[in-house]
């Protein structure tokens, strides 16, 4: 038989504790009390996007989220940011933006190094077609920043109608109709118009109204290219008014203006408009680019219906000695009164496949260039040659300074570039597609003080996104997307010029889409971490 000794182990069970209570402890303290992070922004200047004063606060980012703003000395994360005596902003939403050659120039570079990380595709009633498999090949191809998009009146147009100059027959309306719908299911923001352009301009308003019913159930929104943005613009703005009021649906007049001599002066009249639908109750905003001059085909200058039918219809009318004449007559019109600006060294050309060296240069050295007197009537007789050459993208330096700083100052007008995605040697685009966001901050807020800072980025931010219902963007809050840019205030600038555009701004030193740095201290990143946002 064993004689076991009994011992009180009490003390040593205890102290064992003890020390498992400590080292439990140390481990949470040291593991769990500062957490880790994708990226850390210290030391900013930070503008929430709500136009409020800005704070000096940290900014922690993880899983493409926001998840913490304040003091965060201790916490460490993967990558940290330094933006001391930088603005730390939401990244900027782009509400017109001409994403056409996305496929081929998917990184997106020529917006995002201009603070863009959310733009807006499908304006004046151009859209890709079918828009849902569009954006499910976008979504496969990955892209460099966030892209939402509208449908475009005239592209549902063209598909039912043709090029056609009459009245939709009822079934041709109802295939429109559900064309829009159709989109609308697939994720579409809402419905543009470009009431200016082939064929939306044979358009009237009811079926205008129609469509925009269709858009309005769903949430959607209306942006329109105006019918006239010079002599006409008055009762445009009437029009844009009237669909907002009958089919319920927010509206956006779009790249806002007054254009053409006999115009300018006349937005505080439009503006006017404006706040006098809004205080009906209807939500009437505008977007607008930075430049008093713009960008299209130089058919905007030829009477709309002399190109009813397309180019061979065209042919055919100015074959002919008296429909030329008229022709030629509406054109000198357009130059003297619209955005020929009254001069022919304001029509700049941009893009011209059938004569390249034109690019740059304007219609008063091509008509000297053929040895004739730079008249009007000169001048509108190689219009229509461009025309029948297959067009060309001219820049148009047809407004006024006033205007542009009127219309900015408006608490309802949002920043648009109007821009096409771009890389250096493409044509000789308008600066605003590489410069418009810099433009602003630099140009307007710091050197005219037009705009406050803190205004200036909620036109650029949170606006927009209420706008369109981004209720996730467009404002530096916890839980929202990590979207952010981070620009130095006392260097930002655009230095695309129409002499040479293809230059990229400067002092936006940081970009980060949806968590990942897509500009790294200057230097961009090919990181495609953009989504292709679908309305719910």
């Amino acid at each position: 038989m064993h004689n076991f000794r009994k011992t009180n182990t009490r003390p040593y069970l205890d102290s064992l504790k003890k020390i498992g209570v400590g080292l439990c402890l140390l481990f949470i303290f040291s593991c769990g009390g500062t957490k880790n992070y994708d990226l850390l922004i210290l030391n900013g200047t930070v503008y929430d996007g709500s136009g409020n004063t800005p704070i000096m606060a940290d900014i922690a980012i993880k899983d493409s989220m926001i998840v913490m703003i304040g003091n965060l000395d201790d916490a460490i994360a993967t990558q940290t940011i330094d933006a001391q005596g930088l603005a730390v902003a939401p990244g900027f939403i782009d509400m017109h933006t001409h994403l056409e050659p996305i496929m081929e120039l998917s990184s997106c570079e020529s917006h995002v190094r201009q603070g863009v990380t959310t733009a807006l595709g499908g304006p004046d009633g151009g859209s890709p077609w079918p828009l849902g498999s569009f954006m499910d090949s976008l979504e496969a191809k990955g892209i460099g920043m966030n892209v939402a998009y509208l449908v475009g009146h005239n592209t549902i147009r063209r598909n039912i109608m043709g090029l056609e100059n009459r009245t939709p027959t009822p079934t041709e309306q109802r295939a429109m109709e559900a064309q829009v719908d159709s989109a609308m299911q697939a994720g579409a923001y809402g419905i543009s118009t470009g009431l200016k352009y082939l064929p939306g301009t044979f358009s009237n308003v009811e079926e205008v109204i129609a469509l925009s019913k269709v858009a309005s159930k769903y949430g959607g929104i209306y942006t329109s290219h105006l019918r006239e943005e010079g002599l006409g613009l008055f009762d445009a703005v009437a029009e844009a008014i009237q669909i907002s009021e009958q089919a319920d649906i927010p509206v956006v007049l779009t790249h806002h203006k007054a254009i053409g001599k006999p115009m300018w002066g006349k937005s505080s009249r439009t503006l006017s408009m404006v706040d006098s639908a809004r205080a009906r109750g209807l939500d009437i905003k505008m977007d607008q680019y930075p430049y008093t001059a713009s960008y299209t085909g130089i058919s905007v200058i030829i009477p709309s219906w002399s190109m009813a039918g397309g180019l061979e219809a065209f042919e055919k009318r100015v074959s002919d000695p008296i429909l030329r004449d008229s022709i030629r007559n509406g054109i000198v019109f357009n130059i003297l009164n619209d955005r020929g600006g009254s001069d022919l060294n304001r029509i700049q050309f941009a893009k011209v496949e059938w004569q390249p060296e034109l690019e740059g240069k304007t219609l008063k050295y091509w008509v000297e260039q053929k040895g004739l007197e730079p008249t009007v009537e000169n001048g509108a007789e190689l219009v229509i040659e461009a025309q029948l050459n297959g067009g060309a993208a001219c820049v148009f330096h047809a407004m006024a300074e006033e205007d542009v700083t009127r219309i900015m100052q408006h608490p309802q007008t949002m920043i648009g570039s109007d821009g096409r995605l771009v890389e250096p040697g493409m044509g000789h685009p308008h600066p605003r597609w590489y410069g418009t966001f810099s433009r602003v901050l630099g140009h307007y807020v710091r050197e005219k003080k037009t705009l406050s800072l803190q205004e200036a980025i909620r036109k650029m931010t949170l606006l927009p996104a209420q706008t369109l219902g981004l209720t996730d963007r467009g404002q530096i809050k916890e839980n929202m997307k990590a979207d952010m840019v981070i620009f130095n205030p006392e260097t930002v600038i655009d230095k695309a010029t129409f002499e040479k555009p293809h230059q990229y701004p400067e002092g936006i030193p940081f970009v980060i889409v949806n968590g990942n740095l897509t500009v790294d201290n200057g230097t961009f990143v090919d990181a495609r971490s953009g989504k292709v946002l679908r309305k719910q």
